[in-house]
């Protein structure tokens, strides 16, 4: 009976879980008229916003992104006062002219056909509504605005310095993101972004002597050709000097574009019929991009089988941006670099489709879902394409955030992105530290349980909001482990890891004891090897008893979980186990070397001899 009420208890938290989740909804339709002379554009932009939301709505926000761009706006002082300024930015800023400058200007602004009263606040558009959106209801906004393209200093902007003209991201004015939480209206100091599921209808007149990229599906291909189409190209207005550029993208939070006269259009489809579009110029490299596509395919069809299918017709790998950064159905990348800078990127960014494409978490909130997720799978991707099947593809990873705790620079991962206090303490933290968290993650529930908590992430939070608990929660329901403690002592502490293996005992009940002591705060499960001098390895997992269990399989063939948990509040144990001392070569603590163990030294017994 107590069996069947679990059951019945978490089949009904499942359906009151499921009943209690909700997202807004967005449907953007745009018209743009682009002059590349002034590089300035004029734009309608017509929201229909949906407030799926049980709270009634008196106010709205709209991100202005390019307001960023100029001399005294909240991202010129933060690069102008941090420890350590993003050398892409520095002072750049602060040096704008009036021309060089970004700007959103609003001109008028409608909900249901009436005005609305609203204030700009540097990156921030403030509205307050003539009527409030009820739950349930819809209403539709319409937008006048013009907009100049700032030169390109950080991820958006012109001219950047491989030559592409136009890199259009954060380049129209975006309803901000409203959940259980409130609504999320940071102002854009450089770091992060979240945005509303919706749909996106966008066209944009622009000279005929640009290539356009971006998110979506081009609608008039046979209007443009540009590489996008193999029929004949049948201009339908030959005496104008523009095209009009017809996108669409279905179930996106955001939509980005590049332009540029000089390129090359390239097409790679993998075997579920994805087409994978390859904008770049046609300079020294070229050779670079063309060999490119091949490892392209290979990465996308891998992540596909092992981390959720890629859901849309069409991913474009577009040369422009200032490094890399992910968009909706598009990346923007730089390239004059190595073959290998190039295919890291591409793979990156592209890996960024699932998390944070797909898995939409907040960005600000979750850099390290985002960010730490991405080069896990990442790093996972890149030694298949090469087929290295190294030991551990992330050590890299533990490496970084090995130096970060050994400089005493940690901040707890629960920081918000725009607030850590050094840029190398943020990369480090969200990138390395996020990546090591995954990797940590499959030595404490184990391979099996880790690959299926992945995919089950992908199948139930897809095209959401997932935040830090929910990924916790597939996992738990994955391993049947309870997981409270690894949040909260490596994502919202900067506690770490230091085991130590002190030597050996005489043991009454077997043949030898091996004294374990933790010497660094944070506690975790233990998989310690035993290796004979015949070569045998016998693998010993030992469990925290806040667990509630231990994993139940290993790639090791002999793999014992003892019968006794270790309290975290015992800073030492002894692990008993039926060999004899005399047999024993070496003991280690976790050989697959996934925990993140700043002392390494200390693992081993009997110490290794410098």
């Amino acid at each position: 009976m107590k069996h069947l009420f679990s059951i019945l208890f978490l089949a009904i938290s499942s359906t009151l879980f499921s009943q209690s989740y909700w997202q807004q909804k967005v449907d953007y339709k745009m018209d743009i008229n682009f002059d590349d002379v002034k590089h300035q554009f004029k734009g309608k932009q017509k929201l229909v916003y949906t407030n799926d939301s049980p709270d009634e709505l008196d106010k709205v926000f709209y991100h202005l992104y390019f307001n960023a761009f100029q001399p005294g706006s909240m991202m010129d002082i933060r690069s102008l006062t941090i420890i350590d300024p993003d050398r892409r930015v520095g002072d750049r800023i602060s040096k704008l002219k009036p021309e060089e400058e970004g700007y959103q200007k609003i001109n008028s602004l409608t909900m249901n056909g009436k005005p609305v009263d609203f204030k700009v606040v540097g990156t921030i558009l403030e509205v307050k509504l003539p009527a409030s959106i009820k739950p349930g209801e819809s209403a539709t906004f319409d937008m006048d605005f013009e907009a100049q393209v700032p030169i390109q200093i950080r991820r958006s902007g012109r001219n950047n310095k491989e030559g592409i003209d136009y890199s259009m991201t954060q380049w129209y004015p975006k309803i901000s993101e409203y959940d259980y939480e409130g609504w999320h209206s940071n102002p854009y100091v450089g770091r992060e972004f979240h945005g509303v599921w919706g749909d996106f209808d966008v066209t944009i007149q622009m000279n005929k002597k640009y290539t356009i990229a971006g998110t979506g599906v081009l609608q008039n291909a046979t209007e443009i050709g540009k590489g996008y189409t193999d029929k004949v190209v049948t201009d339908p207005n030959p005496s104008s000097t523009k095209h009009n550029w017809h996108f669409v993208a279905k179930n996106v939070h955001d939509f980005a574009w590049a332009a540029d006269p000089d390129y090359k259009h390239d097409i790679k489809t993998l075997d579920n019929g994805t087409k994978i579009h390859f904008f770049y110029q046609t300079d020294t490299l070229v050779e670079n991009w063309e060999k490119c596509q091949d490892y392209t395919v290979r990465a996308f069809q891998y992540v596909n089988k092992k981390y959720g299918e890629y859901p849309y017709s069409d991913y474009s790998i577009i040369q422009g941006g200032d490094g890399g950064m992910e968009y909706p159905m598009a990346t923007l990348i730089t390239s004059h670099g190595s073959f290998g800078g190039l295919v890291s990127v591409i793979i990156h960014e592209g890996l960024h489709s699932w998390y944070q494409g797909m898995m939409a978490t907040n960005e600000s909130k979750y850099p390290w879902m985002d960010e730490g997720f991405t080069s896990y799978a990442q790093h996972d991707a890149m030694d298949f394409v090469y087929g290295k099947n190294e030991l551990n593809p992330h050590l890299g990873a533990h490496r970084n955030y090995h130096f970060l705790v050994k400089k005493n620079e940690q901040e707890p991962l629960t920081t918000h992105a725009d607030h850590y206090k050094k840029n190398r303490t943020y990369g480090i933290s969200v990138y390395s530290k996020g990546e090591v968290f995954l990797d940590q993650l499959d030595y404490i529930i184990g391979e099996k349980a880790f690959e299926k908590t992945m995919m089950e992430y992908y199948n139930q939070w897809k095209f959401k909001h997932p935040n830090a608990n929910d990924f916790k929660r597939v996992a738990e329901q994955v391993s049947g482990l309870e997981l409270d403690w690894y949040l909260e002592q490596f994502i919202g502490t900067t506690n770490f890891i230091d085991y130590s293996i002190e030597g050996f005992e005489k043991c009454e009940k077997t043949s030898t004891a091996i004294k374990l002591k933790r010497v660094g705060d944070m506690p975790m499960p233990l998989d310690v090897a035993v290796t004979l001098k015949d070569g045998t390895v016998k693998v010993y997992n030992i469990p925290l008893a806040i667990m509630r269990g231990a994993k139940t399989e290993s790639k090791y063939t002999d793999y014992t979980v003892v019968s006794e948990d270790w309290p975290w509040t015992n800073p030492e144990f002894t692990l008993c186990i039926e060999v004899k001392e005399k047999d024993i070569e070496k003991v280690e603590i976790d050989p697959s070397l996934r925990l993140s163990d700043i002392e390494r030294k200390n693992n081993v017994f009997p110490r290794e001899k410098k």
